[in-house]
């Protein structure tokens, strides 16, 4: 679920051409100086603007290469195809997403995240831009991997919300905080891809009620062993 930034930052972490791109760095990693980050900065900006704006079918790395201002053969050396290169903006945000919210209660950290997640997808960028990177994952097997690995990324920084209410006693024990966060933004994702529907905060609202009171009722909770 994501709690993706307005412009993706940008993580030190180079992957060869050939290679999947590298494993996401912890959330709210610091973005390294020195040239070789200045330039993936640059290339991811210019990618996740192109991506945005008019998809991932018209990611060209020699127009990306020139939008900015780097060399071509730096981008095709370290990228060397869209998909990697989409895949590699998904792992730099990953890295650099928002923590999670710490309300103190269940069903407010639920809302903080159900109410993340649309703010996200209804940003006039980052909306796009996550349409772009779902469509590229459907046709690009390193896009795949990356977008499951941004996703187990969010998933994990914000299970802690379950965790911590099954400590206070707000959840029974067992409940799979994975399930509990998923079945937050899934809704919300559902409405983005498939319905047309318009996100609005009460959406948000009734999301995070829905999982909570399911949560609540057991529904994630793990079988005891007899």
């Amino acid at each position: 679920m994501p709690t993706p930034p307005a412009t993706p930052p940008a993580d030190d972490h180079a992957a060869p051409a050939t290679a999947p791109a590298a494993p996401p760095a912890p959330v709210g990693t610091v973005r390294p100086g020195g040239r070789t980050a200045r330039v993936r900065e640059a290339v991811l900006k210019a990618a996740g603007d192109t991506l945005a704006t008019d998809g991932f079918a018209t990611l060209d790395l020699t127009e990306i290469a020139r939008r900015a201002d780097v060399g071509k053969t730096t981008v095709y050396r370290r990228w060397g195809t869209p998909g990697a290169l989409a895949a590699d903006l998904l792992t730099d945000m990953a890295a650099t997403s928002l923590p999670r919210a710490d309300t103190g209660t269940l069903d407010g950290d639920l809302t903080a995240n159900a109410r993340l997640v649309v703010k996200t997808l209804t940003d006039p960028r980052q909306g796009r831009l996550f349409k772009a990177l779902i469509a590229a994952s459907l046709c690009d097997d390193q896009a795949a991997e990356a977008l499951h690995r941004f996703y187990e990324v969010r998933i994990a920084e914000w299970s802690g919300c379950v965790t911590d209410a099954v400590t206070r006693g707000e959840l029974p024990e067992g409940t799979d905080p994975h399930a509990v966060i998923g079945a937050v933004s899934a809704p919300l994702y559902y409405a983005l891809l498939n319905t047309g529907h318009a996100l609005t905060e009460e959406d948000a609202d009734t999301a995070a009620r829905s999982a909570a009171e399911a949560a609540r009722a057991g529904v994630w909770q793990s079988p005891r062993p007899n």
